[in-house]
């Protein structure tokens, strides 16, 4: 594959390494001191965007890309509020968008072990739910992208819950993400469910970002035949 990569941090340059371990290889590294250089690039050129830029960037970035006709695989968080416009273009232009809050095989297992825990959790009301997550100091955006998730997958199995707050005592109908920015931590999220006489607790600790930019390189190799709005689900199924 011709592989683009929007964002060149540390995420950029982990999924450059595997990239071209695995035979690929970067057309273009774009960043904050060459973002123009993305518009001068045509679908001829690139087999594949990759997106980890930031909040502030990534929605114009990922309009560019659909418009040119350039698969994007996208795992910038911070910006969904703009997701459902994305996803409508995506259809409309028949291209191809790829999402995921986190590429991590592991954590897309643990989202599914949390959707199933909620379930078996929800009839018993004597239980509270707490989630955390612990990331580096870099990171931008709080909660997570994961957090989020993991609140949502717990909100469809709880009729009583229906939003979720960061940092706050919740009400009856919230799930609280309680949110760290620790030293150079890549990710480590926490589902508890606590009553007066015991606790269960799912945990899912990364070690390293590797596993993180290899998913979105394997979200790449998937993608080069499909079209329309894609994610993990459909990756895993």
């Amino acid at each position: 594959m011709k592989i683009v990569l929007i964002g060149y941090g540390k995420m950029g340059k982990e999924i450059e390494r595997l990239a071209l371990g695995r035979g690929h290889s970067i057309v273009a590294k774009i960043d904050v001191d060459n973002q123009a250089d993305l518009l001068n690039l045509s679908a001829a050129e690139v087999d594949v965007a990759i997106e980890f830029s930031n909040p502030a960037s990534a929605y114009a970035n990922i309009l560019t890309c659909i418009h040119k006709q350039i698969p994007v695989v996208c795992g910038t968080t911070g910006w969904l509020e703009k997701k459902a416009e994305v996803e409508t273009l995506t259809q409309e232009m028949n291209s191809t968008f790829f999402y995921a809050s986190n590429y991590s095989i592991g954590v897309n297992l643990f989202f599914r072990l949390n959707k199933r825990l909620a379930q078996l959790m929800a009839p018993h009301k004597e239980y509270d739910i707490y989630t955390n997550e612990i990331h580096h100091l870099e990171k931008k955006d709080s909660p997570s992208g994961t957090a989020i998730t993991i609140a949502e997958g717990i909100m469809e199995a709880y009729a009583t819950k229906d939003k979720w707050v960061n940092n706050e005592i919740p009400a009856a109908n919230e799930v609280a993400i309680w949110s760290q920015r620790e030293s150079i931590i890549p990710g480590t999220h926490t589902v508890k469910y606590i009553s007066k006489v015991d606790q269960i607790e799912i945990t899912h600790e990364a070690f390293s970002r590797e596993g993180f930019a290899l998913g979105a390189v394997i979200a790449a190799e998937w993608i080069q035949d499909k079209k329309g709005v894609l994610g993990m689900d459909d990756m895993l199924k």
